[in-house]
């Protein structure tokens, strides 16, 4: 982390701010949780900045397990240490695994009806949708450097249209990446 984010000063969040947001936040964003997350953490409450966001959000993504539940589980524990990230954890699961559990009933019992079929493919549009606009929100701070442009540009390409595998990308794009930015930090 960059040393001017690593000594800005952090808000005091409690563990249970931190469980009812979260909480808040699994309900909002079913299937695309992490925009939400995003205007919770930065836009609503201040709990980081664009930057420190992109930072924790880079780190979560290059982690094995959901985006969402990594960016959720370095929030609780930033603020509130191992607790923090057991409570925001819970938080964001907690609805969402009702949620699931009753649609799947509901899915079991009426499949077989075009319109409940169509609707599934609504949620999976809409929830296709929420991530492409926060992607879009967060190449405000992309634009600014060609070669950050370049790198994101090369990694789409690479995985979305020449469908390289998302290991062989990571491994070769995150040590170059780390490098630009350990020059460009020693200018």
């Amino acid at each position: 982390m960059d040393s001017t984010l690593a000594s800005s000063p952090s808000p005091v969040v409690s563990t249970r701010a931190l469980f009812f947001r979260f909480l808040e936040t699994g309900l909002s964003g079913f299937g695309g949780v992490m925009p939400f997350a995003y205007r919770m953490l930065v836009e609503r409450h201040a709990w980081l900045t664009e930057a420190e966001f992109a930072e924790v959000l880079s780190l979560a993504q290059f982690l094995p397990g959901p985006n969402i539940v990594n960016v959720t589980v370095m929030i609780g524990r930033r603020f509130q240490g191992p607790r923090g990230a057991i409570v925001a954890f819970l938080g964001l699961m907690l609805m969402p695994m009702v949620i699931v559990l009753l649609l799947a009933v509901i899915y079991a019992r009426f499949s077989d009806v075009e319109i409940v079929r169509h609707a599934f493919t609504g949620v999976a549009a809409g929830a296709s949708g929420l991530v492409l606009s926060m992607g879009i929100k967060m190449a405000r701070n992309v634009r600014k450097s060609v070669v950050m442009l370049a790198i994101a540009t090369a990694t789409f390409v690479a995985i979305g249209i020449v469908r390289l595998p998302l290991l062989w990308v990571l491994g070769g794009m995150a040590p170059l990446s780390i490098l630009i930015a350990w020059l460009r930090r020693m200018r």
